[in-house]
């Protein structure tokens, strides 16, 4: 399994701002359900950060004033694990246990973001993929389909 099998959702998580957008913008996105990571873009679509809600959190807790209005890029994590759509699960997965994450954005070819692969859905894909094939011996083994 690769992460293409997963990319229909994956996609429908992805939020982006650009890197000169404010700290408020990518709290914003963060507050809609389902989204629990923001990539930050260069001006040529390039992702170059990440921001999590955990990131908001610490930061909005040291505000003062109008200190929350600075630029999202001073907030994001500029060290992004990624991944691309043609990578195997079982790598992705194994990089996102060993790091403890919950969600890593896909890159294209060009590192622009085109989704956002999330902990449970790539677990979740795996333990399928394992179920089907376990079903596949089962048959094979009980002689169903083979006359």
């Amino acid at each position: 399994m690769r992460v293409e099998d997963i990319l229909g959702v994956a996609r429908e998580r992805l939020a982006t701002v650009a890197e000169d957008a404010l700290l408020i913008d990518a709290a914003k996105l963060l507050s809609n359900p389902g989204c629990n990571l923001v990539v930050v873009c260069d001006d040529g679509g390039k992702a170059i950060g990440v921001i999590t809600k955990t990131d908001i959190v610490n930061r909005i807790s040291q505000c003062t004033g109008c200190s929350c209005s600075m630029p999202a890029s001073r907030v994001m994590s500029t060290e992004i694990v990624s991944c691309r759509s043609n990578d195997v699960l079982s790598d992705v997965w194994f990089a996102i246990r060993k790091r403890g994450l919950k969600n890593v954005p896909i890159v294209d070819d060009r590192l622009a973001p085109i989704g956002v692969a999330n902990a449970r859905d790539v677990l979740q894909s795996l333990l399928d993929d394992v179920e089907h094939e376990e079903k596949l011996l089962q048959d094979y083994v009980m002689g169903v389909g083979y006359q």
